[in-house]
């Protein structure tokens, strides 16, 4: 993108945000000392961004629904290099390559990936030259109707301009809950990883999936869903300690499930999972957790995941066609199954 396009984008992008008049097409008006300050902040704050490019390992578990390669993006957060983007991307990683603004390939390895929130965290292996960490903002204070901007890296890098349009909690198919979750649209095609800023050049989320309810359930609007980065302020030392956190020690069944009209129905159960060997199939209907009756992911994933440890028996209630059954499930830690990204 030549620098004069990028500039005029930025600065339409804060006059948006701060609610002011945008330049009319061809307008020559100089921007005023406070809309070239925020420009300049975005400008830093794109200048953070990187594309990651993932290469899994033979056989990995996750190359079925992720493929071998994978592309996204990340924003360096840390004055080491430190970057932060979807652990999706990283999962099984066999070789982690980031490449910076001005075309350039560097390795890299895996610090984290924490399950509970889904962030990952991967550190050069070559300092990042020139490159300034961006600040984390507080999405709280970011309110539905503003004007925010996404960015992508890597050889399709690109910012655009979109708007929040909810804040409220996320169930995700695949075994996965945050009790909040911002939602933007209209939605940017490269979502992965992808960093959001409001207009001071904070980083308020990174992204994790394109969605078709954006303003939330029976409102169509296509967008994207952000995992939130005050989900990873009060993680990020354990996770750069640990490689991951204790709430991410939690039971996995290994299923895919849906929740429509008050019922929790199954759509995939992984090869070789714990609910597989129960006897669990598409299409059942999960009734109750351990008698607790369940008519939502969330009650679901939250019934499943209150006990102690990750292995202990979980005992599901189930429609199978027009069988009630009851299934005995040992569950296991999910990252148990996986293997880890050097550096882990």
């Amino acid at each position: 993108m030549r620098t004069h396009i990028f500039s005029r984008l930025l600065t339409s992008f804060w006059l948006a945000a701060s609610a002011l008049t945008l330049f009319p097409a061809g307008a020559a008006t100089p921007p005023t000392p406070a809309v070239q300050l925020g420009v300049d902040a975005l400008t830093k704050a794109n200048a953070a961004v990187v594309g990651v490019q993932v290469t899994a390992i033979e056989g990995a578990r996750s190359a079925e629904t992720l493929g071998r390669q994978r592309l996204g993006s990340g924003v360096v957060i840390g004055p080491d290099g430190l970057i932060l983007t979807i652990g999706y991307l990283m999962l099984e990683a066999q070789n982690i390559q980031v490449v910076t603004q001005d075309n350039k390939t560097l390795p890299a390895r895996a610090v984290a990936y924490d399950l509970a929130t889904g962030f990952g965290l991967i550190q050069p292996l070559l300092p990042l030259r020139g490159v300034s960490p961006v600040a984390l903002g507080n999405p709280r204070d970011v309110q539905a109707g503003e004007a925010v901007m996404a960015a992508s890296g890597g050889a399709q890098g690109d910012v655009a301009l979109t708007q929040l349009v909810s804040k409220r909690a996320f169930s995700g198919y695949w075994e996965y809950h945050i009790e909040s979750a911002l939602f933007t649209s209209p939605p940017i095609e490269n979502h992965s990883g992808a960093p959001l800023f409001n207009r001071r050049g904070e980083l308020l989320g990174i992204g994790s999936l394109f969605v078709m309810d954006a303003m939330g359930e029976n409102r169509r609007l296509p967008g994207n869903m952000f995992v939130p980065v005050d989900l990873l302020k009060p993680i990020l030392a354990e996770l750069q300690q640990t490689g991951s956190t204790k709430l991410s020690r939690r039971p996995w069944l290994g299923l895919t499930s849906t929740e429509q009209g008050g019922r929790v129905q199954v759509v995939r159960v992984n090869k070789e999972s714990p609910a597989q060997e129960a006897g669990m199939q598409p299409g059942d209907i999960v009734l109750a957790v351990d008698r607790t009756p369940v008519a939502t992911l969330e009650a679901f994933y939250k019934k499943l995941w209150d006990r102690a440890g990750p292995e202990g028996e979980v005992q599901l209630t189930v429609m199978q066609g027009a069988e009630i059954k009851t299934l005995t499930i040992k569950p296991v830690d999910r990252m148990s199954t996986m293997a880890k990204p050097a550096g882990i």
